[in-house]
């Protein structure tokens, strides 16, 4: 008898071949059967005019933290999302230090946006190696893990404080080698970096104090296990990430390892510039290489409150610095000092067409729920006042609790976003989930692209954007026996209706540890999501028991000495 039928469903099997009407049988955690299948199971799935796919895989998200708390990824899971690779953007929370624990979690606010009362309340230190860290995780999960190891915390592990400061000498650079076989030999699906972020102090993570023989010292270790290298390079300069690709493909080719890069956005001041990335991506791959550009499906929103810091207002130095290193005090007493407003008015000006179309999305005070839904432009008119000033003024009527949000800054033309995630060398990802909480809410990018992109826009078929994200996916990172609906493979299997998925609307929850909130979104039309074989989650019943694993997984060995 097999555990688990799903009868009647429209089976996409994640390859790109046509859809067809079949039966699935699961039995363990394995896919046994495709076809018609007559026995009995203990537990059947109805799946009639719902599609059958392998799980989606999200190949960058942020989610080191919330598994601590959450073995579930919310709402990741419910979005039909059944792996998920962490540790991207050279920041992992292992190895680390009980020393650095507090500088990891600095760069993890000022990057990722995290809240600091999130670590501080949610996570209790009891690890750390990459491999306690992995075991620490296992507990309660019930979402595929995929980890990177992130290169600054190695640094820091080998380096300490001159990790901040530096270039490697020869013995460090062994060091950071041996410690990333280490990260490897746990589970590790490889490596990330990053050219471009800043630590809470404003100054280059430790990945950026790199020089090149470090980076191919590092690739020769992802090369003795095939593992993947993930890099963020200078993303707002064409020239710069065209000479990282370059520098990517190099290292694909020297240690026969994929590379990633990410985000490449589609906006509409950078169309030739990404178009001439794409082209050299081309050329790359035609040589060999193995250069994957990640871009997301969604455009680029983001919402804010002075109450955090947010890297909307990072080109702002007088903005930014005093929402970065000052108290709600601070910053309620620098928007009050007419000196001060005046200054950040008069800074404000050089983005003048971002303020009067931002809209005032939340707020607690009775008086301004009338304004909830309005532009600043429309607020400014009522009042008498400038959308800046309008702004400033509910912020403080709001004891900085007033939320604003800059929707469609970007990535938002359809046709060409769509023409970009057909191409053939494009890797669909950049979601960020588990970060910027309180910025933009990365859930629901897989129903975005069923629902915008395939339903409404046809602008790709179903088959191929679920091979998009899931064989694709799989075959990129080295993830085995996922991906694909065959026998034989792991059962990682999401039913949905493709008349009715999408993502939800953005909406303010109450769920981070120490009383925090962030951004989610809620899925519509996913029916069922599989993990390992076990129902993790359902639309009637919500979420199940712990069935995840860390892939690849403690038994991974190297492919090459």
């Amino acid at each position: 008898m097999h555990d688990l039928v799903i009868r009647n469903g429209n089976v996409v099997d994640g390859s790109g071949a046509p859809a067809y009407k079949a039966d699935v049988a699961v039995k363990g955690n394995r896919i046994v059967e495709i076809g018609e299948i007559t026995g009995a199971a203990r537990e059947e799935i109805d799946a009639t005019d719902k599609v059958v796919t392998p799980g989606f895989i999200d190949p960058h998200t942020h989610f080191d933290a919330q598994l601590l708390w959450d073995g579930c990824a919310k709402p990741a899971l419910s979005h039909g999302v059944t792996t998920i690779v962490s540790g991207n953007c050279s920041l992992s929370l292992a190895p680390l230090k009980a020393k650095h624990r507090m500088k990891l979690v600095g760069m993890f606010n000022q990057i990722e946006e995290m809240p600091l009362k999130a670590f501080e309340e949610g996570v209790v230190w009891d690890w750390e190696t990459f491999s306690e860290y992995i075991t620490r995780i296992r507990k309660d999960l019930a979402i595929n893990v995929a980890p990177l190891v992130g290169h600054s915390v190695i640094r820091l592990w080998v380096m300490n404080d001159a990790a901040m400061e530096r270039t490697a000498t020869d013995a460090e650079i062994a060091g950071m080698q041996a410690v990333l076989r280490q990260c490897l030999e746990a589970g590790a699906v490889g490596l990330s970096t990053s050219y471009v972020d800043m630590d809470e102090r404003l100054q280059p993570v430790p990945s950026r104090f790199a020089d090149a023989r470090e980076i191919d010292a590092l690739a020769s270790v992802l090369g003795e296990f095939g593992r993947v290298l993930q890099i963020v390079p200078e993303f707002y300069d064409a020239d710069l990430t065209i000479a990282r690709l370059d520098q990517l493909a190099e290292t694909s080719l020297k240690h026969n390892i994929p590379t990633t890069f990410s985000p490449v956005f589609l906006n509409a001041d950078n169309v030739d510039a990404v178009a001439r990335v794409m082209k050299r991506v081309d050329e790359q791959f035609a040589r060999g290489a193995r250069v994957w550009p990640q871009v997301q499906t969604r455009p680029i929103d983001i919402s804010f409150s002075f109450a955090v810091p947010s890297l909307l207002f990072i080109r702002f130095p007088s903005w930014y610095h005093i929402m970065r290193f000052g108290t709600p005090d601070d910053i309620m007493a620098a928007f009050a000092d007419k000196d001060n407003r005046k200054k950040l008015i008069e800074e404000a000006a050089a983005l003048a067409p971002l303020w009067p179309n931002l809209v005032f999305r939340h707020g607690k005070t009775d008086a301004n729920q009338k304004y909830i839904g309005q532009t600043l432009a429309e607020i400014a008119e009522q009042r008498g006042t400038t959308p800046v000033e309008a702004m400033i003024d509910l912020s403080l009527e709001e004891d900085l609790d007033a939320h604003f949000l800059a929707s469609g800054m970007g990535h938002n033309d359809s046709a060409a976003v769509g023409g970009l995630l057909n191409h053939p060398h494009v890797h669909i990802g950049a979601s960020d989930g588990g970060a910027h909480i309180l910025s933009f809410s990365t859930y629901g990018d897989t129903g975005y692209l069923f629902s915008h992109f395939v339903r409404d826009l046809k602008a790709m078929s179903l088959e191929s954007a679920v091979k998009k994200i899931t064989s694709d996916t799989a075959a990129i990172w080295g993830i085995p026996e996922r991906g694909l609906l065959q026998p034989g493979y792991v059962a990682d299997i999401t039913v949905f209706d493709p008349a009715t998925v999408k993502r939800g609307e953005e909406k303010f929850v109450n769920d981070v540890p120490g009383d925090g909130y962030r951004y989610v979104r809620d899925s519509h039309g996913i029916e069922t999501v599989i993990v390992s074989g076990a129902i993790a989650w359902t639309k009637q019943g919500g979420y199940k028991d712990a069935c995840g694993e860390v892939l690849p997984g403690p038994e991974a060995k190297t492919v090459a000495a």
